[in-house]
């Protein structure tokens, strides 16, 4: 029995000497679980995706001498941790060290290097050339990173005719509602091609905008997943392999001629309950919403509190994520504010046990309109007395985050933020936007798990019923504006998500429809681009997914 630990860890991108002490601490506790390996993500010890910082040269050389640090802590096993590795000519390798029993043995350099989507890596990266095989106590390993097992007829395979029997991937692999389906197929697949077991290592934690799930799984040679870690939080998946002996390759590096801790116990089954597809999405948010704020020395959150269903769904999540105790809900009603919405606010900060207090902006509305009387003139209320409230509401939270060092919590969705359906300087105004790639329906069903969960309406379902409205003029609703919501996020997701074309879409939905749709997504680039990070939870978000140009003349024809 071959017995592999899967540290699934939730590292900082910088934080170099936190990032090594959590590594020695896994280290410690995968021995004390009588591992042979311990397995760590992709770029574990500077953290993923360390972007430009991979331009500073002494970036580069002080996570290589913290993996150097870390080769004495390796005792009595072997460990594979993923770093930055550079050659003499400065060139960058997104890299595997295998360290054996206190010694360096191996270094594997990635060799496809994804550059689509949120991935940069030939910006960075060169591509490695070798297929390393490492022999322990006659088990041969092969070991690769992320994207080398997802390319057709890679490295793996070349792994496996040198006589791998079990492949270990290391992975920083972003999470979106896709892509666990995506992974486990795909490695069930590998594994059965290649008649290999297949160990994978996944990273967890929020990043900016990316969150990284976990999830960490074995695969055996069936295609069946003998063992699996937790979703979006921190564990140490331990297992044992029936692993045949094989004849070692002319080429094999060979970490130990026996297994360093030939006595063991067995190890306990370690299969983690599956998530909904809706649950996910949830922790997902909660999550990186907690590691922004932790991450970033945010200790409390502000939300503008309107008692509509976006907000009161930010409240739940930043509840979920940081604790009641450090969430305040502001309510900021104006003449167009109804009773109802001024009301539920007030229910929504009760139910979820946060701080709460009412600021009106009557009297700031009042004199900003008397100040700019002169310069309006007779005009009648439009867009601009619409968006005045927002900003004033904008100005109240930032100027609140100044006086407490509170993190501004946005709550537009990504319905919303996709037609410019927000207002710059207004309730775009934050520094973290935690439903921004969220459609509106999802809002709906998240606002209902959350009550589902919690056994009561934490949402009341006045909130969930009401029609949705930015109470910004009398008798406002969003379908003044917008298509229903229902139809909004089906173009939305084909239009963004799929980059699907007009002549495509009006297959489906109303031409007319569909190009005033295509127009708003387009006219509102520069809107989003100023606007804070959110997470991405689908498979294209807005952010380093959507690279669009500010100014763009094209239409389709």
């Amino acid at each position: 029995m071959l017995r592999i630990a899967l540290a699934q860890i939730n590292p900082t991108v910088g934080d170099l000497p936190g990032n090594r002490q959590k590594i020695v601490e896994y280290i410690q506790r995968a021995r004390a679980k009588d591992a042979d390996i311990v397995v760590f993500p992709e770029l574990a010890v500077c953290g993923y995706p360390p972007e430009d910082l991979l331009f500073k040269e002494h970036f580069v050389r002080d996570n290589i001498k913290s993996l150097h640090a870390l080769i004495p802590e390796v005792k009595g096993l072997t460990a594979v941790i993923g770093f930055v590795d550079m050659d003499k000519k400065k060139n960058l390798y997104n890299a595997a060290a295998v360290i054996c029993d206190g010694q360096l043995k191996g270094v594997y350099h990635k060799r496809d290097l994804p550059n689509y989507g949120v991935f940069d890596e030939k910006r960075y990266f060169c591509a490695g050339t070798k297929d390393m095989v490492f022999s322990l106590g006659g088990y041969l390993l092969g070991v690769s990173i992320c994207e080398d097992i997802w390319v057709e007829d890679g490295i793996y395979r070349d792994q496996v005719r040198r006589g791998a029997r079990l492949l270990i991937n290391i992975s920083s692999s972003p999470y979106d509602v896709e892509k666990l389906e995506k992974r486990r197929k795909l490695l069930k697949r590998r594994a059965a091609e290649t008649g290999a077991y297949i160990g994978y290592v996944n990273l967890v934690g929020g990043q900016d905008e990316l969150v990284f799930d976990g999830g960490s799984f074995v695969v055996d040679p069936r295609g069946k997943i003998i063992v699996s870690g937790a979703q979006f939080a921190e564990d140490l998946v331990v297992v044992d392999m029936p692993i045949s002996a094989g004849r070692k390759p002319a080429q094999a590096v060979v970490l130990s001629k026996t297994l360093l801790r030939p006595v063991k116990a067995p190890a306990s089954k370690h299969i983690v309950p599956e998530l909904s597809g809706l649950e996910r999405i949830y922790k997902a948010l909660v999550l990186g919403t907690r590691d922004y704020a932790r991450k970033n020395n945010f200790r409390d959150c502000l939300i503008g509190l309107s008692g509509g269903i976006d907000s009161s769904l930010v409240a739940a999540i930043a509840v979920d994520a940081i604790g009641k105790e450090n969430v305040a809900g502001i309510s900021m009603p104006s003449r167009f504010t109804s009773a109802g919405t001024r009301s539920d606010a007030r229910r929504v900060a009760q139910n979820l046990g946060i701080r709460f207090w009412e600021v009106p902006i009557e009297k700031m509305f009042e004199a900003h309109l008397a100040q700019l009387q002169e310069i309006f003139g007779e005009k009648a209320f439009g867009s601009a007395e619409e968006n005045l409230q927002a900003r004033i509401r904008g100005t109240i939270l930032m100027t609140l985050s100044n006086r407490w060092g509170s993190l501004v919590l946005t709550t537009g969705n990504k319905s919303e933020v996709g037609v410019g359906y927000c207002t710059l300087y207004g309730d775009m105004s934050g520094g973290f936007a935690v439903i921004k790639d969220v459609p509106k329906t999802t809002v709906y069903d998240l606002a209902r798990l959350v009550n589902e969960k919690a056994g009561k309406e934490l949402i009341p379902q006045s909130v969930i019923d009401r029609p949705p409205t930015a109470e910004l003029k009398e008798n406002q609703k969003d379908q003044d504006s917008l298509p229903p919501y229902s139809d909004l996020d089906k173009m939305l997701k084909e239009y963004v998500e799929e980059h699907r074309s007009l002549a495509y879409m009006a297959r489906k939905n109303d031409k007319g429809l569909v190009k005033k749709v295509i127009a708003m997504v387009d006219r509102n680039e520069y809107k989003r681009r100023q606007g804070p990070p959110g997470i991405k939870i689908t498979p294209r978000a807005f952010g380093k997914d959507w690279r669009l140009p500010i100014t763009n003349k094209y239409r389709e024809s």
